[in-house]
């Protein structure tokens, strides 16, 4: 594992009736859910350092702290970048932001964790004994 501070991320999509807050269960009208701005920061930070982890490695994140700022309607382009901003052992923190079309919607910070991926499968898979 290599990763270091400062390695940038990017995700995109386009706000639909799929990711809207009344679909996602975080409230009742047709516009970009928050937890869906959530899942797009993530996706920017997990596929930023993903091609740097070794053989049998995921990460998993464990901490968001963001702002929504701005609402995003149907049909329009968001995306996330994240930036890696602390490596301390296995955590890494990320300043994550979004963005549409009309300027920056939210931002904060997210941390993930490298895990060995089917130790961590197994382990969750135990709780079901």
């Amino acid at each position: 594992m290599s990763i270091e501070t400062g390695i940038k991320g990017r995700a995109e999509t386009v706000v639909s009736e799929s990711n809207t807050a009344i679909t996602m269960g975080s409230g009742d009208l047709s516009v970009f859910a928050t937890p869906g701005m959530i899942a797009l920061m993530e996706k920017a930070a997990a596929g930023s350092i993903a091609p740097l982890l070794d053989e049998g490695q995921s990460s998993v994140g464990t901490k968001v702290e963001i702002t929504h700022d701005a609402a995003t309607p149907l049909g329009m382009r968001v995306w996330a970048e994240s930036e890696v901003i602390a490596v301390e052992g296995r955590k890494v923190t990320f300043k994550v932001e979004a963005f549409d079309e009309a300027g920056k919607i939210g931002g904060g910070t997210h941390e993930r964790f490298v895990i060995a991926a089917e130790k961590f499968v197994s382990k969750v898979y135990d709780k079901l004994k």
